[in-house]
């Protein structure tokens, strides 16, 4: 489904993609699975290999390549395994550097380019596609889902704008709820949007999950744990192995100390950066896991090491965390935090530069991303919790 590629783009292949240079990974013993690798006899896996070999004899068909890097995409999401963007980019290769190449091969480029944090790159190619062609769903979207990322609400709220007349109403109000959640508007953006799933309870179920997951943030972040809670759980149901779904619920889990719920749900997916993460901050609550803990901390230091050597800034948020909850290192999280807010503005975004500069005795650092807050009216309990301890409040 073109929405829910869109989706990917946006959301999910952030989540993966800085997993696709990681260093190798080190198991513990030799009882850890290391790596889960495809049925041979699996139909996509099968579809793909026949795809791989049409585009090998046939490199410049365009409709051929734009085919394959599509399969790749969604096979980097449904397997959470990052290297399939690679393949993706590779299948582009011919038209990859063109300035003006096919629309098709334009909006995949967006797609990628986005997913390592290139957003002004993926914006000259949006907004090219907009202009070619202003009926173009997938392109409206993800424009909307980089503007929000980057915090440029006003021009987020007109790409969704844009969606209503040509798309869903679930879709359009779903991008519409995602900007109004972040601008002093979440509580009518919650009901409406629970509505409206309500009424469309037919609706493709990938759209149903990114609804449920905007759904369960909301709630999280308004302090209704139970609605959460529910929301994830159910989304979960639908999609066990979404990445970002899967990552988003473990960061709940910790905020409600249930580490050992985190451990269980993210131990077969810790080739993905951002999910050894929660399992190295799930035994940091853990008492005993000392030489687990070790192990991970050593491996998630080897990652992100290897991201910095490389000039990879796609991890500064979730390094930023590593440095501040394993490692204890205020400063050092503080700066890299800093250097993330100057890319991406999320909740996740605020709320490790306010932990960071609390942590660190800094209050100075905090205060651009103070006034933001003001500006923008964010609501987020446990942003506004921080707020209060760097004003000097309880």
């Amino acid at each position: 489904m073109l929405i829910r590629s869109a989706l990917i783009a946006a959301v999910a292949c952030a989540l993966l993609a800085p997993a696709a240079h990681a260093a190798p990974y080190i198991p513990a013993k030799g009882s850890d699975v290391v790596e889960r690798l495809p049925r041979r006899n699996d139909p996509a896996q099968l579809e793909l290999q026949r795809l791989r070999k049409q585009l090998a004899a046939n490199p410049t068909d365009v409709t051929l390549a734009t085919s394959v890097a599509q399969h790749h995409i969604a096979t980097a999401r449904s397997q959470t395994d990052p290297r399939y963007l690679g393949y993706a980019q590779a299948a582009l290769a011919p038209w990859w550097s063109l300035a003006a190449p096919p629309s098709a091969v334009r909006l995949l480029r967006a797609t990628l380019l986005q997913s390592t944090h290139h957003f002004p790159e993926a914006m000259r190619d949006l907004d090219a596609i907009v202009a070619a062609d202003p009926q173009n769903v997938q392109a409206w979207l993800t424009r909307a889902t980089v503007q929000t990322v980057r915090g440029d609400y006003q021009a987020a709220t007109a790409s969704c704008a844009r969606l209503s007349s040509i798309t869903e109403q679930l879709v359009s109000l779903t991008c519409i709820a995602s900007v109004g959640a972040m601008t002093g508007r979440a509580g009518a953006s919650e009901a409406l949007l629970d509505t409206t799933l309500a009424r469309n309870a037919d609706a493709d179920p990938e759209l149903q999950v990114w609804v449920l997951t905007l759904l369960a943030e909301i709630a999280e972040r308004r302090g209704n744990g139970a609605a959460a809670e529910a929301r994830y759980k159910k989304a979960l149901a639908m999609s066990p192995q979404d990445s970002y779904l899967v990552g988003a619920y473990a960061d709940f889990l910790l905020d409600q100390k249930r580490p050992a719920e985190v451990i269980a749900l993210v131990k077969d997916q810790r080739r993905i950066d951002g999910l050894l993460l929660r399992y190295a901050l799930a035994l940091k609550q853990t008492p005993g896991s000392n030489e687990a803990l070790r192990t991970a901390d050593a491996e998630l230091a080897a990652r992100f090491s290897a991201a910095m050597q490389r000039g990879d800034t796609v991890h500064q948020r979730e390094q930023a965390r590593y440095e501040l909850h394993v490692r204890g290192d205020a400063a050092t999280a503080l700066t890299l935090a800093q250097k993330n807010w100057e890319v991406q503005k999320e909740s996740a975004d605020i709320r490790v530069l306010l932990e960071a500069a609390l942590k660190a005795g800094n209050k100075a650092a905090a205060a651009p991303v103070l006034d933001w807050i003001a500006n923008n009216r964010t609501e987020d309990v446990v942003v506004a919790r921080l707020s209060r301890q760097l004003k000097g409040g309880a």
